[in-house]
């Protein structure tokens, strides 16, 4: 792990490099999981500027955060209240995102990512924290299972260009903080 890399809180002018990160890592990861002419139809700059409008209009309950190593941004993460299907909320957090480009895979920037959104999310004291990966993506399955998430039983389609994407949901119990 590189030791040069630290986590801070995202900002304005970040979200060119987490776009980069956001859509190089889709189209890296998700090639033959998903259609290829979705993929392709990624847009970074109108993925920095859906950030720009959400960081200027943002809900206070999500974290946005960035691994930066020698001035440059290489990966993002946030966190915020977990979303059930049709609105409502639980009292579990989830983790929304989380991409390293694919230059800084095997870093250690997404561990430390990871490590910063559990962090917080312990100290905002959600009991648990969830996230969804796609059920085909061996790699990001086995870095949450090190990082001690465990799927739990959960499963639902992401529909990328008409196609069905089967998604499995994994599950962190969280330490509650000392207070």
């Amino acid at each position: 792990m590189t030791t040069d890399t630290h986590v801070r809180d995202m900002a304005v002018a970040d979200c060119e490099a987490v776009a980069a990160a956001r859509i190089t890592g889709w189209r890296t990861a998700y090639r033959g999981l998903m259609p290829q002419r979705y993929l392709d139809a990624l847009s970074m700059e109108a993925d920095a500027e859906r950030r720009r409008a959400y960081l200027a209009d943002a809900d206070r309950s999500v974290l946005d955060v960035v691994a930066e190593r020698a001035g440059e941004v290489i990966g993002w993460g946030c966190c915020g209240p977990y979303r059930e299907d049709g609105g409502g909320r639980t009292a579990d957090g989830e983790v929304y995102a989380l991409y390293v480009h694919p230059d800084h895979w095997s870093t250690g920037a997404g561990r430390l990512i990871l490590a910063e959104l559990t962090a917080r999310a312990a100290a905002d004291g959600y009991p648990r924290l969830l996230l969804w990966v796609l059920k085909g993506n061996d790699r990001a399955r086995r870095f949450y299972e090190r990082a001690g998430f465990a799927p739990d039983g959960a499963e639902e389609d992401f529909v990328a260009d008409g196609v069905a994407v089967p998604e499995v949901r994994y599950a962190l119990r969280l330490a509650s903080p000392v207070r």
